[in-house]
């Protein structure tokens, strides 16, 4: 019998007030099929807004991994940073020296998955992972909850 891989739906984001500034990156991670639905943020320290939308991608492939054996599981992630979506999707250079490590970091990750992909979305479509965001910036604390 086969088993279909398990379908995960990440939004992500990052911001920073100030830029460098106070960061943190935002989840909000939904799996249908076990009507599962998650938000989660991290905070930063003092970044840039690039920095922090790429830990939310980190961060996003990492919560996943929780609810997924590893090779076992799709990933598809909207994000409202046209700039990572496009350099994730290899059609924009990274140019920044601080980002590479990161992505080196998400490639690894991937890994982990069967697929993983990165669509573009307006900022209003992603305002869960930006109350993720806002709420870590406010608190500057970690935090993960499931949510109905």
């Amino acid at each position: 019998m086969v088993v279909s891989p398990k379908r995960i739906t990440i939004f992500s984001d990052g911001g920073a007030r100030g830029n460098p500034g106070p960061a943190a990156a935002g989840v909000f991670l939904e799996i249908p099929a076990e009507k599962l639905r998650l938000l989660c943020g991290k905070y930063l320290g003092i970044n840039t807004n690039n920095y922090a939308e790429y830990q939310g991608v980190i961060l996003g492939l990492k919560q996943a991994l929780n609810f997924a054996e590893p090779g076992r599981a799709q990933v598809e992630f909207f994000l409202d940073s046209n700039l990572v979506v496009q350099q994730l999707n290899g059609l924009f250079k990274i140019k920044a020296p601080n980002l590479g490590p990161l992505v080196e970091q998400i490639r690894e990750l991937e890994g982990k998955f069967t697929q993983v992909s990165y669509t573009h979305v307006p900022r209003e479509k992603n305002y869960q992972a930006d109350r993720a965001v806002n709420l870590t910036l406010d608190s500057r604390q970690d935090f993960s909850k499931e949510i109905e």
